[in-house]
């Protein structure tokens, strides 16, 4: 038996997002820039995606623009900041996704923006006063933090801090791409500028995303060619990848607090499993408090098998990541872990959980690490 516990990298497509797929690759294949009715019914596919995600998310469909993914999403809210707002003081963390972290270093680099870190607790929670700090004593800011961390799960209070950035007149852009279709957005009840989203983490297809843009900002194309997307992203649009996340976002948002219920019950049962089975266990950052209910975060006590781990554990049929990108047989490198912990010689793996996974799911990959971790007599 094999076991999938790396949802937070991606998710199996669900069926039903499948089903709406298919017709559209089937039948409605035209340009959707063409003026005929091929075109015409393959642009009707994009607005009804529109409008139903911007329903969703409570928003116009006027500021739903789509994309590749989370990663162009991302790149996009931060270059277009500071190339049409005016930004050159950006606040980010040092625990945020690498699509953001090193578009920011990139900048930095170039001598365009000068970056600051909010700090961090010793659960990796942001400093919410220090953020203030660093509004405080600069112009107009952007403030790029993450809804919830991809390795950990910690969850940033969004209101919270779009209530501080209003404060000081700061953009504000948020990485939501674990967080999209787990949790319901009222976009019109928080000041936020941009947010991201990929359709892959929530059971849609990969290769494509969305970018929430606030009427109230004004930027020009990060991707040159077309007059698509409103003329705010060139290329041909993917008809059916749009198709897709649209699906995906409403079963989602139908099925919400039963998925929720279910996955935070697997996860505090992992969690309570592994604390009777292998004494020393210990889990990151705020895994077991405020934090995303799909993702437990586990440092391991360090012993023979622990540096060949995540090898260890797919040779046995289990699928986890020791952070956001996989690494064969190591769970060193997170930048996560160090930037929290230092470089912890404790071997720490990232367990995610989708609506597909059981309670059996859970105890086979529990006995497989007990025998990694064989209780010392």
């Amino acid at each position: 038996m094999k076991v999938y516990f790396d949802n937070a990298a991606t998710t199996p497509v669900d069926p039903l997002v499948v089903e709406a797929m298919l017709p559209v690759l089937h039948n409605q294949f035209g340009n959707p820039s063409s003026i005929h009715s091929w075109g015409r019914e393959a642009k009707s596919v994009i607005e009804k995606s529109r409008k139903s995600v911007a329903h969703l998310l409570h928003v116009s469909p006027s500021e739903i623009f789509f994309t590749s993914g989370g990663t162009e999403a991302n790149n996009t809210a931060i270059f277009c900041s500071v190339r049409d707002l005016g930004i050159r003081h950006v606040v980010t963390s040092a625990i945020e996704h690498h699509a953001v972290l090193h578009t920011l270093e990139e900048l930095e680099k170039e001598g365009k923006i000068k970056l600051s870190k909010v700090r961090l607790n010793d659960r990796g929670k942001v400093d919410l006063e220090h953020l203030e700090e660093l509004l405080r004593t600069h112009d107009r800011s952007l403030v790029s933090l993450m809804h919830a961390n991809n390795e950990l799960g910690n969850l940033l209070p969004l209101k919270k801090v779009s209530e501080i950035c209003e404060k000081y007149n700061a953009v504000f852009h948020s990485d939501t791409v674990q967080t999209m279709g787990h949790y319901a957005f009222d976009l019109s009840q928080v000041k936020i500028h941009f947010v991201t989203c990929a359709a892959h983490k929530f059971h849609g297809p990969k290769g494509v995303g969305f970018l929430y843009i606030n009427s109230e900002i004004k930027i020009h194309p990060f991707i040159f060619g077309g007059s698509q997307e409103r003329n705010m992203r060139g290329g041909t649009e993917n008809i059916y990848g749009i198709a897709g996340l649209a699906r995906a976002l409403e079963i989602s948002n139908e099925g919400m607090e039963e998925h929720q219920k279910h996955i935070q019950g697997l996860k505090t049962y992992m969690a309570d499993r592994l604390r009777e089975t292998i004494p020393g266990v210990e889990f990151n950052g705020d895994t077991l408090g405020n934090s995303l209910y799909t993702v437990l975060n586990v440092a391991f006590p360090k012993n023979e098998n622990s540096e060949m781990l995540l090898f260890n554990l797919d040779i046995a049929g289990v699928a986890c990541s020791g952070g956001s990108a996989c690494s064969s047989g190591s769970s060193t490198g997170s930048h996560v872990i160090k930037a929290i912990y230092g470089n912890a010689e404790r071997p720490s793996v990232r367990f995610s959980f989708s609506k597909y996974n059981t309670k059996e799911e859970v105890d086979l990959v529990v006995e497989k690490l007990r025998e990694l971790f064989p209780v010392q007599v």
